[in-house]
């Protein structure tokens, strides 16, 4: 099969998975398989913390799966770095830390290489006040390092893994028939439409009907056109819509998390998923549809204390990893211990750490991040 052919089919899977849960496995071994990987998984952390939560996956070894959180991810270089990559921006290992230096480490030593791993492809699908979802795909020592081949080609699913994932969240069930979707959609708290490709409402839930008669995000319009208030939004999503009634692929990044803003001044955000495609396009056929759109309420991003001082001082991610074992962990030894390199590396960082930020001593960094953690710091 042509590359192309296996792009339109695996978009199309993709979004197939954003309505059955059970479908992610194949879709993340064919995601494996066209980018150049050995593995691959979805999961949520909080920059700040170790904690982990690992929803789909495949061909994880779970010796080594439970070895990571029991040992290693403490170790790990490239956290809590990877977390502050943009959304839908692909990163690799060497993005965060020279590769010959990676392979001097622990990590890498005890965890990564004996698995027959060699790299890291990455890019972050979500991003809240505490926490970021991202998509992980480990290369083999037969795929090699990450080239540009590799970043290209997961930057074209990039966006589409990123929509099949906030709206899976959003609609939050396992498994869905298709043929049962209006009533799956009706059943949701949030807004949900199902639109043609001229952006003509063929279908809305209670809570969009709501929000029609109320007029405050959406404008009223005899001709049953969805027509947001936010001019630039509204182009968006009819661009959107348009684009869905020509298949899954051609919606590219168009539609996610296209922000709104009501009559009223409070933000949404929007979603689309394509009804053209794969086991969807026998609902869209029923409706004569483009696409289902759903509507929430935007929660307010406030940028995590680590992240901002990344920002402010310009660190590097391996500063970044000792400034937080310092805050964790407290002295250099047992810093350098946790982190599987020498008390002399974990030195020449701090002292970087002291030129760049103005700190003095390790004191100083904690009340640092400590300030920057809190909304009410004194001037």
């Amino acid at each position: 099969m042509q590359d192309m052919e296996r792009l339109s089919q695996l978009i199309s899977d993709i979004y197939d998975a954003s309505l059955d849960r059970t479908l992610w496995p194949d879709v993340l071994e064919k995601i494996c398989g066209f980018v150049g990987g050995k593995s691959a998984n979805l999961f949520s952390q909080v920059p700040t913390s170790k904690e982990v939560i690992v929803y789909l996956q495949w061909n994880i070894d779970p010796h080594y799966d439970k070895l990571y959180f029991q040992k290693y991810a403490r170790m790990n270089p490239f956290y809590p770095a990877f977390a502050f990559f943009e959304v839908g921006k692909v990163h690799a290992g060497s993005d965060l830390i020279p590769h010959e230096e990676f392979v001097e480490t622990r990590f890498y030593k005890e965890w990564v290489e004996p698995q027959g791993f060699i790299d890291v492809l990455g890019v972050n699908l979500e991003k809240s006040p505490t926490s970021m979802a991202m998509l992980a795909i480990r290369r083999g020592v037969e795929h090699g390092l990450a080239d540009d081949e590799a970043r290209r080609r997961l930057a074209l699913l990039a966006p589409h893994v990123q929509r099949a994932v906030v709206i899976g969240n959003v609609i939050d069930f396992k498994q869905a028939q298709v043929t049962a979707l209006t009533d799956t959609f009706a059943s949701l708290s949030g807004g949900v439409f199902i639109v043609d490709a001229s952006s003509r409402i063929v279908f809305s839930n209670l809570a969009g009907q709501s929000m029609l008669a109320e007029g405050t995000v959406l404008r009223a319009n005899t001709n049953s056109v969805f027509a947001a208030f936010d001019p630039k939004g509204n182009q968006l999503l009819g661009e959107a819509f348009n684009a869905a009634g020509q298949g899954d692929k051609a919606v590219g990044v168009k539609g996610i998390s296209v922000p709104l803003v009501g009559a009223n001044g409070e933000r949404w955000l929007a979603h689309v998923l394509p009804l053209t495609s794969g086991t969807r396009k026998a609902a869209g056929r029923f409706y004569d549809a483009a696409a289902a759109v759903f509507l929430r309420r935007a929660s307010l991003e406030t940028a995590a204390a680590l992240e901002t001082l990344s920002k402010i001082y310009k660190l590097t991610p391996t500063e970044l990893r000792v400034l937080l074992a310092i805050v964790e962990i407290g002295g250099g030894p047992a810093v350098a211990e946790a982190l599987g390199i020498a008390e002399t590396t974990v030195k020449t960082h701090l002292q970087k750490l002291y030129e760049k930020t103005g700190a003095q001593r390790q004191a100083d960094l904690v009340k640092l991040v400590a300030a920057s953690s809190s909304p009410f710091v004194n001037g």
